[in-house]
């Protein structure tokens, strides 16, 4: 029986609590509504919010993912830097990492990449066009060509982050602007996706293409079962050869 990817989704919460127009989109939340996809799906799905105790992301919460889901926006600089210490050591670990829209500005991005993440923005109701531009990959199994989304906030170069291992998607927007939307990264034994759509007041995470993609994304970032990677001094493998003192 294959093994249940075990993800935990984390969300701000905020806006859905303040804003009517958002708590009209999203009344339980935008992790609810990822989190609904994704056990449809088969996976073990836990959600945490900023509100609660250590973020809702405990030792044990974190010990018992395979794969973080990150949404925030406004309150970024809420999360303690302990939290974001302990988020960091399970990538490096091999926990998977997915960083949802304006999780660029994350604390947890921000330290994971080793830049500022900054880019432009607008909130003009842009259709979004997301071409996929490494077609094989796992994370656009199932995409056509492109997804197009008639209403997103408009994200713009230049995109202050490392090159990406693999770039997965490049968005156009109809005010002319281009956008890195899907990129990969590894860092230590973890594997990092970021997503960009996904903006509160449009209803972009109902849309199947979208949740695919977030689908795809978990089963390519879930860690595998590997050999225990052993530092520091080592004995060597092959005695022969080796000179005597």
């Amino acid at each position: 029986m294959e093994k249940k990817v075990k993800v935990t989704i984390w969300n701000e919460f905020v806006h859905e609590r303040t804003m009517e127009e958002v708590r009209k989109l999203y009344p339980n939340g935008i992790h609810a509504v990822i989190a609904d996809d994704l056990s449809k799906a088969g996976m073990e799905v836990t959600t945490a919010t900023l509100d609660q105790p250590q973020h809702g992301l405990s030792e044990q919460v974190l010990d018992n993912t395979d794969v973080l889901i990150w949404w925030g926006h406004m309150h970024h600089h809420e999360v303690n830097d302990e939290i974001v210490e302990k988020v960091h050591k399970k990538v490096l670990a091999g926990m998977g990492l997915i960083v949802l829209h304006s999780g660029h500005n994350s604390k947890i991005f921000k330290r994971l990449m080793g830049t500022e993440c900054r880019l432009k923005w607008r909130e003009a109701g842009d259709t979004e066009r997301l071409w996929v531009v490494k077609p094989g990959h796992p994370i656009v199994e199932g995409i056509g060509n492109y997804i197009e989304l008639e209403h997103e906030e408009m994200y713009g170069e230049f995109f202050d982050i490392p090159d990406p291992d693999e770039l997965i998607f490049v968005s156009w927007f109809t005010g002319g602007e281009v956008f890195r939307s899907g990129c990969t990264f590894t860092r230590g034994r973890g594997k990092i996706f970021y997503f960009r759509p996904g903006h509160e007041t449009y209803p972009t995470y109902y849309n199947e293409q979208i949740l695919r993609v977030i689908r795809n994304g978990v089963k390519w970032a879930a860690p595998l079962e590997i050999t225990l990677i052993v530092f520091g001094n080592a004995e060597a493998v092959e005695k022969a050869g080796i000179a005597k003192t």
